[in-house]
Formats: C-alpha cells, structure tokens, sequence
C-alpha cells in the first residue's frame, strides 16, 4: 500500500500506511522528521489504548461464555427431570462466596439474571432459547473481537515499521549531510 491510498479503517480503528518512500511521505503529510516522528508515536499510543480496551472485552466475553454454557446446562438439568418425580439437590449462590442448598422438585420456569439489577422469570423452554442466543452473540462478538485484536496488531507492526524507516532515514540524510560538509572543507 502507498502512501498516497487512502487510509481505511476496520470498527472506528485507522489502518495505517506502509511507507515506501519517507521523503514523499513526509512532503506528502508537509512534516519534517520529528513531527512525523511524534505523530507516529501519538498514533502508535491510541492503538496500545484501543488495545487494552479490546482485551478487556475479549477477557469479559470469555468469563461470560462459559457462564452461559452452564446456565444451559442446569436448565437442560432441570428439562430432563421434569415429569419424573425425581427431585433435584443444587448449591446456587446467595451472595458473593455464600452458597445455599436447594431442593427442586419440579421446575416450570427458571428466573435469569438480565442485568441491571434485573431478574426475569422464564418457562424453561424460553430460558433455553434466550441463553443459546445470548450464546451464539457473544461467540459471534468474540470471533469479531480477535479479528479487530489481529488487525491491531497488524497496525502496531506497520506504525512501528515506519518509525524504523522515518528514523533511519532521517540517520541516513544527515550522514549525506556531514559527508557533503565534510567533502566541502576540504
């Protein structure tokens, strides 16, 4: 990709240019080499926050996943003694590091927390088709998740790439610079 193309995004996160040729880039942007270099540094700083901010969601997603895959499961749990007459021991949570022990005898609906301090009272037939969906959209948002981490990633390589080139560049022209001066005075 050139400098001159026109830089695209992926969800709000700016692609960065590969830079082929420094000095057309830097007439092209009309920087000289240290305010390139600190818009590189600036712009390489908003993709470590835009980072940690994608992590976080990645590291939320993966602690809820599987706490929905066990919801799942205690309400499959509960389908499968329905009409039985067996009746069913659990441990649930009362409160933080507090636990209380149940007897389900016969289950026709289970309560789901919402969030927001919301609790809603479903059939166990809504409950199941309420997670699976809460589960396919988070596996879907994580799937979108390490796509958007990838492309980051891929971001952050190419802006500190070009520091590198902005850099040695600017190395380069001064060595020019001193050898002209030095042929010069002589």
């Amino acid at each position: 990709m050139s400098t001159s193309a026109s830089l695209a995004e992926r969800r709000g996160i700016p692609a960065a240019a590969f830079v082929e040729d420094v000095q057309t880039y830097l007439s092209q942007l009309n920087l000289d080499v240290n305010s390139a270099l600190a818009f590189l540094q600036e712009r390489l700083q908003q993709y470590r926050v835009v980072e940690m901010k994608l992590l976080a969601q990645q590291r939320d997603l993966q602690a809820k996943i599987p706490d929905i895959e066990k919801c799942l499961d205690v309400v499959a749990t509960l389908q499968s003694k329905k009409g039985t007459g067996e009746e069913l021991i659990a441990d649930f949570e009362v409160s933080e590091g507090i636990y209380s022990r149940a007897r389900i005898e016969e289950a026709e609906s289970v309560c789901l927390w919402l969030g927001a301090n919301v609790m809603l009272d479903y059939s166990c037939e809504e409950a199941t088709v309420l997670l699976q969906k809460n589960l396919e959209n988070a596996k879907a948002s994580l799937e979108v998740l390490v796509a958007d981490l990838q492309f980051l990633r891929d971001q952050v390589t190419i802006t500190q790439v070009t520091i590198a080139r902005v850099y040695n560049w600017d190395v380069h022209q001064r060595r020019l610079r001193q050898a002209v001066a030095t042929t010069s005075e002589s």
